[in-house]
This record gives structure tokens, C-alpha cells and sequence, in this order.
């Protein structure tokens, strides 16, 4: 005889509902969980970032450009007068001494100016000599007659002395002496104006002379200048130095003013170096600068600060010629005990920016916002947000611009 057993169905059940409200509220809180929890920080190379450490001191202010060597000085040798290209004795590049002759011009009107100016000056010159000449003829002639008229005084006033010596003795008359006196007294008349005579005579042969002479002068120095002119058809170089550039050809026509050729001094130059605006405020004359060939450093000073041009001082170092690009960098100031670290990739002086702070354990870093004070070219002064000792970093994060905090690997 079966015996019926009493049915569990309604207990599976109730079972069921537990386990499923169980699992729905378990879920659930996972949910809730997982939600309220932050997003896991991105991971970062540490190979690929740059770092620094924030220290305390002295700080040497500095901006940096990039420039070129040129020659101080420098010397374009233009055309004294027209002329045809008729020659060039020596190339671009080569060393060259203040008589060097670069080139040959023609210039037949030149040529013949200079044989006129010659002729009217010997001309000059030998109508000088006749003039002076005739004029000591003349004043010999005159102080001849001068002469004359003055051992006829003499003899005149003589006579009439010993007349009247007679006349008193009875000797002659009165009449007599009276005569005699009046010859000495014409003879003594006209040896006055003949002296006279003979100093103006005198003067106007020094002045005769003197204006013969300025034509002399006036002649000399156009023929100076026309031989100058001539000679100036033998381009010389002018100063010891490099012969650079050469703007002509043979055959080519120029005018007076032209420039024929370019001279350099090669061991003697200074750096031209372009400096933002932005930087270029704080730079003054006299500042201590650096600049670097590349092949060596060699220190000088600002000598002139729009296109800032610094004088270099001591040996040029090797391979130095003008042209050479260079890098230089200016010292402004120093400050003194204050806080600052490795310039960031981005943030400009006396402005605020955000950065990665390392955790001590320097697992990870923390974004923090950072006062910037004054800069310098590897270098920035801190004004907040950061300690003397705390690591930050330097790179360009702008990539993890939506995240505050990175992990390191």
C-alpha cells in the first residue's frame, strides 16, 4: 500500500525568491560600489618624462638666441669715377693686404682729364717762373732808378750846404745859394716818392706771385684729384682682411658710387643674435654674454640691444668666420636665495600653471597649480604651490590634460 508524502513545492519556491532577491541586492550594491569608485589613474612611462627637484638659492637670469658671426668691420669698396670692368685678379675667398689690386677698370676720358690737368699745371708752373722773373726785373729796374735820384740828393743837398758856407764868406750870391737849396729840396722830393715807389713795387710783387701761386694750387689739387681718379681704375682692397664678394664681370659698365667689391676683417667680429620681444625687454648695455661656435664658447658683452649685437672678448675659438651660425645667451641678473626649478615645456614667467607633483614614494604624481615668478632660459622661479624638495614634472603633459593624477612605471 503506497503511502503519499506531503509536497515541498511552495518551499522550493520561497527559496527561489530569496536567492533571486539576494543576488538582485548583491548586484546591486556592487553597482552602487563601482559607481561611487574614482576611474583608475592612467599609467606613464617614467623613461618618457623629464623631472626636476624644487631647490632654494641663488638663480642666474638668463635668455638665450640664435645668431650669426659678422665682421665689425667691414668695407665696401665703391667706384671713384665710371669706368668698364676690364679685369678681376683675384676671386671671392681670398686673403687680401691694403694694396691689393682686386680689379682693372678703363675709362679713356678719365685717362685723358688727367694728362690736361697735368699740362695746365706745368703750364701754371712755368708762367709762375716767368712772372717771377719779369717782376724782380722790374723792381731791380726800379730800385735802380731809385738809386739814382738818391746820389742825386746826396750830391744836391752837399752843394747847397757848402753854397751856403760861401754865401756867408761872401764867396757867391744868394741868388746862388738860393738855387742850390731849392735842387737839394726837389732831389730830396723825388727820393722820398722813389723809395715809395719801390716798397709798393715791393708788395705788388708778392701779390703777383701769391695769385699766380693760388692758381698753382687750384691747378695741383684738380690734377691730385684726376690722378686719384686715374689710379682709382686699380681697385685696391683698402684694408687687410678676406675679399667676400665681387658684384661685377668683365666687361660690365659701372658708375661713380658703385660698389665693385666687399672686404672683411674674418678676426674680427661679433654676434648677432635675434632675442624674442617678449625677453628682450630686461637686456642693457654692458650685459655678460656667451656665445657658443659650436666648436667652442667664448665670452663677450652687449654692445648694441635691438638686433642685439654682442662684442666678443679673448681668442676666437677655431673655425670662427664670419657668417657662422651661433647660439648665444645673455646673462641679466642674478637673484639671490629664492626657490625655482627646471623651466616647464609650457608657462611663461610671472604667470600661474598646472604641473605633476611626485609623490613622495614616487610612484605616482599629483596635479597641482603652480605661481611662476621671473624665468631664465633652463630655469623658473616659483612664487607658490610648491616646497623647496618636491619633485615635479618638467615634460609636456598636456596630454593627460583630464586627469589630476598619474601613475609612474
Amino acid at each position: 500500500m503506497d503511502i503519499q508524502r506531503p509536497s515541498n513545492a511552495a518551499a522550493k519556491r520561497r527559496r527561489r525568491i530569496i536567492v533571486s532577491a539576494l543576488a538582485i541586492i548583491f548586484i546591486a550594491g556592487v553597482t552602487l560600489g563601482l559607481s561611487r569608485l574614482k576611474p583608475a589613474a592612467p599609467s606613464v612611462e617614467r623613461s618618457t618624462i623629464w623631472t626636476d627637484t624644487v631647490k632654494r638659492g641663488p638663480m642666474l637670469r638668463q635668455v638665450r638666441g640664435l645668431g650669426t658671426l659678422v665682421p665689425v668691420d667691414i668695407r665696401w669698396i665703391p667706384a671713384l669715377t665710371d669706368g668698364t670692368v676690364e679685369r678681376r685678379r683675384i676671386l671671392p675667398g681670398t686673403q687680401v693686404k691694403a694694396d691689393t689690386i682686386i680689379m682693372d677698370l678703363s675709362n679713356p676720358q678719365t685717362e685723358q682729364e688727367a694728362q690736361d690737368a697735368e699740362l695746365q699745371l706745368k703750364a701754371a708752373e712755368a708762367e709762375y717762373k716767368n712772372l717771377e722773373v719779369k717782376v724782380q726785373s722790374d723792381l731791380m729796374t726800379q730800385r735802380a732808378n731809385a738809386a739814382t735820384v738818391g746820389a742825386d740828393y746826396s750830391d744836391a743837398k752837399t752843394k747847397a750846404e757848402i753854397d751856403e758856407q760861401l754865401q756867408k764868406l761872401g764867396v757867391i750870391s744868394g741868388q746862388a745859394l738860393k738855387s742850390s737849396k731849392g735842387k737839394a729840396d726837389e732831389l730830396s722830393t723825388r727820393n722820398q716818392i722813389e723809395q715809395e715807389r719801390v716798397a709798393i713795387n715791393t708788395k705788388s710783387v708778392t701779390s703777383q706771385l701769391a695769385v699766380q701761386q693760388a692758381k698753382i694750387d687750384e691747378l695741383k689739387a684738380l690734377y691730385q684729384l684726376k690722378m686719384k681718379q686715374l689710379d682709382s681704375l686699380h681697385v685696391r682692397a683698402g684694408i687687410d682682411g678676406v675679399l667676400t664678394e665681387v658684384p661685377v664681370v668683365e666687361g660690365q659698365r659701372v658708375t661713380a658710387g658703385s660698389n665693385l667689391a666687399k672686404v672683411v676683417q674674418p678676426n674680427h667680429l661679433k654676434a648677432e643674435l635675434k632675442i624674442a620681444e617678449t625677453q628682450s625687454k630686461d637686456i642693457t648695455f654692458g650685459q655678460p654674454a656667451s656665445v657658443d661656435t659650436h666648436n667652442g664658447v667664448i665670452q663677450g658683452t652687449v654692445m648694441r640691444m635691438v638686433t642685439v649685437d654682442v662684442k666678443l672678448e679673448g681668442q676666437l675659438p677655431p673655425g670662427a668666420r664670419p657668417d657662422l651660425s651661433v647660439d648665444g645667451t645673455i646673462d641679466l641678473d642674478r637673484l639671490a636665495n629664492v626657490e625655482y626649478v627646471g623651466r616647464p615645456a609650457f608657462g611663461q614667467e610671472n604667470s600661474k600653471v598646472s604641473m605633476f607633483k611626485l609623490d613622495p614614494d614616487g610612484k605616482g604624481a599629483t596635479r597641482v597649480t603652480v605661481s611662476l615668478g621671473r624665468s631664465s632660459v633652463n630655469a623658473v622661479e616659483i612664487l607658490g604651490g610648491l616646497n623647496e624638495g618636491d619633485q615635479v614634472i618638467l615634460s609636456d603633459m598636456s596630454r593627460w590634460d583630464n586627469v589630476d593624477r598619474i601613475r609612474l612605471e
